[in-house]
């Protein structure tokens, strides 16, 4: 073996030994034990940021655990066609030649779109693999291919025959730039710079004036009403009369609505139902006219007074402005800061926009997606997301799913010439049923819009089982086991799954949700190119391997938090993965030529140390399966790092040295088997998290002739073939680890007094130990050598120590540890450095106990940042009671 763990030498070699060997395959089998999993499909657009590696890690490894569990697994990969981000970026690419999408008409602008896709869409895809990632790539599907366009098609069919998809006049959020509807997703709010214009409008007939504000003045054109709240007695008689409309002339009523806030400005709000959302609802509650005052790129239409026709609505902003100005209507111009929506693909305003879309009636695909989640053949994980899930449902709108783009799936819907409208699978039919509707032959014109991505992307469990077909996979694999995805997309996807699924499979698309949370920089701030505090996934492998990535992010993946990742962080984990190859390096430069790996040890051959180290990894292995049935990875990596590093290459190897160099050949060979054995459990159990350094030390001891246990069933040599260790009963060897954890404590216990008085790890002192008990007696004299060894001991005594020694002590289950000082420190400099210690843990122990009684601390922090005063709280406690006793010994 190399001296130290290089993951560039091995990854690649890895990744294809893995596909070589068809690891990433499924295969239907008898097995009941079924485990799916669809990823959710990165933008064909997209470049792999930490987001996905964080999401796909957990993926993986949850389909490693499974397949080493002996469960049939089927991991879908694919990519969305990302209908406006891919749009936009060929436009930018022909853009640099000078031609234009029109230049090419539909058709052969998706044909280029097409050929980039090939050329260059996808990128993403590839560069998962460097993650180490095992889908089954035969498997992998796209969203605009031929299958999932037939299912596509057939669903809209489907719920246009039912009434549950049918065109509607609605407000919709309308990219000016782009010239399509746009998803509340892909809506960026911005907090800016603005202003409220107070305008009087006229009161009819009066000499008085109602005066409202707006941050959009040039809106008031479409203006059809003014609204104040019923219960506001400045405004009661005027409920019912008209004001004229300034600028227009329009009469238009004063209309009592609770929409209106007293509280606000002068309670009174301008209406205009074709751009506001709010002011839509206002609207409809009172049969109000909609005056659409827009062209679809941001200019003025007809329906405004001649001279703002024409002008950029920015542009009209202002000369209304001037113009109420000159009329002196006109109040006040008052500065604010406001939240205003941007296109997060255009980067321009977005207007609320009235305009004839396609929509989806979710409010009634929504009944039986709710109850599934209130009757948990959904479960949410953590369970508060199901709070932000019945939030949404429960106050859900018809959704938009047309786009005006000619990249994506094309409506399958035809308009004849009077307007009556023809929902068909195909073109033919759609002619066909046309003809008998007229008695004639028509042409027909195929509506350009195409669907929202999200209503492809919301087929995605079934569709890419084959769905309309019964396939073979959708019977076996549907419903899948799982989804792993962001809590952004709750709504947007997660929601429209379970409705889709529910429709047209009548069962749930999955059982159980794990939703992850955001990763931010080490200070908690979110990452952007701006901040430059982005950590790139790729960068992060280059430089410290994949393994240690896949670690950081697990270990830090705790539910229902954000994760804090920094660069500390991932190169504290490469430390981990070099630890692990020198514990292997370590084994390897003790085994000789006449060695024979014999998994099989009796237990009663066993010593006290190896029984410990067995019955610590069972313990070990108890809690993984838990934290794994859990979706706890942070749990799962913690557990498993703490054997690795803290039991087993700190204490069992450490302890072991004294059977290797000190004893007779058999003795050795056993604490070989054992060294082995545990190993091989180790690495089989962090296999799912970091695959490559596994794969890699299997694989050399697999050349060492180390017969290596596998899988039911399995055919390939692989840590993959391996059975993922579990809990058993008979590695309990409670006795003996209650022994091993009781020298241990005292060992410990031995190195932090020394560390008190400042004593180098190295120095050898004299130790005196007083067990209130003969069983413990006993147990320190057995592991005398151990002691002696490990804690730097040159003179052990056991029983009462002489009252004239000046010593320092301490108790530690059951035994007084005793060192005696006296020509080993200087007393009164060590004194004052101790009571220096003292005095900052008191008041370390004093802020944090501060903090913990501040009940606006305890209420508003969050749970995790709670849970750790806490722990400070105990240690600065406890650091603070032993030094008052070292002191009290030093002065006495």
């Amino acid at each position: 073996m190399d001296k130290s763990y290089d993951p560039k030498k091995v990854e690649d070699k890895n990744y294809k030994f893995w596909i070589d060997n068809n690891l990433h395959k499924s295969q239907i089998t008898d097995n009941k034990d079924i485990f799916s999993i669809v990823i959710p499909p990165p933008n064909v657009t997209g470049s792999l940021h930490i987001g996905h590696a964080l999401n796909n890690t957990l993926q993986d490894i949850l389909v490693r655990y499974k397949k080493m569990k002996g469960f049939d697994v089927l991991w879908v990969p694919g990519m969305d066609h990302a209908g406006i981000a891919t749009q936009m970026m060929v436009e930018r690419e022909l853009a640099k030649d000078g031609v234009s999408k029109n230049d090419l008409g539909r058709e052969g602008f998706l044909g280029k779109v097409w050929e980039w896709k090939e050329a260059s869409g996808g990128q993403i895809v590839k560069q998962l693999r460097s993650l180490g990632v095992l889908p089954d790539w035969d498997m992998e599907r796209f969203t605009l291919d031929e299958g999932l366009s037939e299912a596509v098609k057939k669903v809209f069919v489907d719920l246009y025959n039912e009434g549950l998809i049918y065109r509607d006049k609605r407000l919709v959020n309308w990219d000016p730039n782009l010239l399509t509807a746009i998803s509340d997703l892909e809506v960026e709010q911005k907090e800016v710079k603005g202003n409220y214009w107070h305008i009087k409008y006229p009161v009819e007939g009066e000499d008085g004036f109602i005066i409202v504000a707006t941050t959009r003045p040039e809106t008031m054109l479409g203006d059809t009403a003014v609204a104040v709240h019923p219960s506001d007695e400045r405004y009661t008689r005027l409920v019912g009369k008209k004001v004229i409309l300034p600028l227009v002339g329009r009469k238009i009523p004063i209309v009592a609505d609770e929409y209106s806030d007293p509280e606000k400005g002068t309670g009174a709000v301008k209406i205009t139902p074709a751009h506001d959302f709010n002011d839509f609802e206002v609207g409809k509650r009172h049969d109000l006219s909609m005056i659409n005052i827009l062209n679809a790129d941001g200019t003025l239409n007809e329906e405004v007074p001649q001279k703002y026709i024409g002008l950029d609505r920015f542009d009209a902003r202002k000369k209304v402005v001037n113009d109420l100005e000159e009329l002196d209507l006109l109040v006040e111009v008052e500065e604010t800061q406001h939240t205003v929506p941007y296109g997060d693909r255009s980067g321009v305003v977005i207007e609320p926009w009235l305009t004839d879309q396609w929509y989806v009636d979710a409010e009634k695909l929504a009944v039986e997606a709710i109850k599934v989640v209130e009757t948990d053949k959904i479960k949410f994980h953590p369970k508060f997301w199901e709070n932000t899930y019945f939030e949404w449902m429960k106050n859900i709108e018809p959704w938009c799913i047309s786009r005006q783009l000619w990249w994506g799936h094309q409506i399958p819907a035809w308009h004849g010439p009077d307007g009556a409208i023809f929902v068909k699978l195909n073109e033919q039919d759609a002619i066909s049923t046309a003809e008998k509707y007229y008695g004639k032959k028509v042409e027909l014109k195929r509506d350009p819009d195409v669907l929202d991505t999200w209503f492809s992307s919301g087929l995605w469990p079934f569709s890419t089982l084959g769905w309309p077909e019964e396939t073979p996979e959708l019977k076996h694999y549907y419903p899948t086991s799982c989804l792993i995805t962001g809590f952004d997309i709750i709504f947007f996807w997660v929601a429209r799954m379970i409705m889709s699924g529910l429709k047209f499979m009548d069962d749930v698309p999955f059982k159980d949700v794990y939703i992850h949370g955001l990763i931010r920089d080490e200070k908690g701030e979110k990452m952007s190119k701006t901040k430059g505090n982005v950590v790139d996934p790729l960068e992060v492998i280059d430089k410290y391997g994949t393994d240690a990535l896949r670690f950081s992010l697990t270990a830090l993946a705790t539910q229902g938090r954000d994760i804090k990742l920094s660069y500390p962080v991932i190169e504290g984990y490469r430390n981990f993965m070099n630890k692990i190859w020198n514990a292997t390096r370590f084994i390897f430069i003790n085994l000789d030529e006449e060695f024979v790996y014999n998994p099989e040890i009796e237990g009663n051959s066993l010593s006290n140390i190896d029984k410990w180290i067995i019955t610590k990894l069972n313990f070990t292995l108890k809690e993984v399966e838990e934290s794994f049935n859990n979706y706890e990875f942070d749990k799962t990596a913690g557990a498993i790092y703490h054997f690795i590093w803290g039991e087993y290459c700190d204490w069992f190897i450490e302890l072991s040295k004294f059977s290797l160099y000190k004893t007779d050949s058999e003795t050795k060979n056993l604490t070989l088997n054992v060294l082995l054995k545990t190993l091989i459990r180790s690495l089989a159990a962090l296999h799912p998290i970091s695959p490559f350094l596994s794969e890699e030390i299997f694989q050399i001891l697999k050349g060492k002739r180390i017969s290596l246990p596998k899988r039911q069933g399995s055919e390939t040599e692989s840590i993959l073939d391996i059975a993922y260790p579990v809990y058993s009963e008979d590695d309990n060897y409670k006795e003996e680890y209650d022994q091993i954890e009781f020298i241990k404590n005292i060992i410990v216990g031995v190195r932090s007094l020394r560390a008190i008085i400042g004593l180098h790890p190295s120095d050898k002192v004299s130790v005196n130990l007083n067990p209130d008990n003969e069983k413990f007696k006993d147990i320190i004299e057995e592991n005398q050598t151990y002691l002696i060894n490990l804690a730097s001991i040159d003179n052990l005594t056991i029983g009462k120590l002489d009252s004239k020694h000046k010593s320092v002590a301490e108790i530690i289950a059951g035994v007084e540890i005793a060192i005696p000082v006296e020509g080993l420190i200087d007393f009164e400099k060590e004194i004052k450095r101790l009571s220096k210690d003292l005095a900052k843990a008191t008041k370390d122990l004093e802020q944090t106990d501060k903090k913990l009684n501040n009940k606006n601390f305890i209420d508003r922090a969050p749970k995790d940042v709670v849970e750790k005063e806490k722990r400070k709280f105990e240690e600065f406690k406890g650091q603070k009671e032993k030094l008052k006793k070292v002191l009290k010994s030093l002065k006495g």
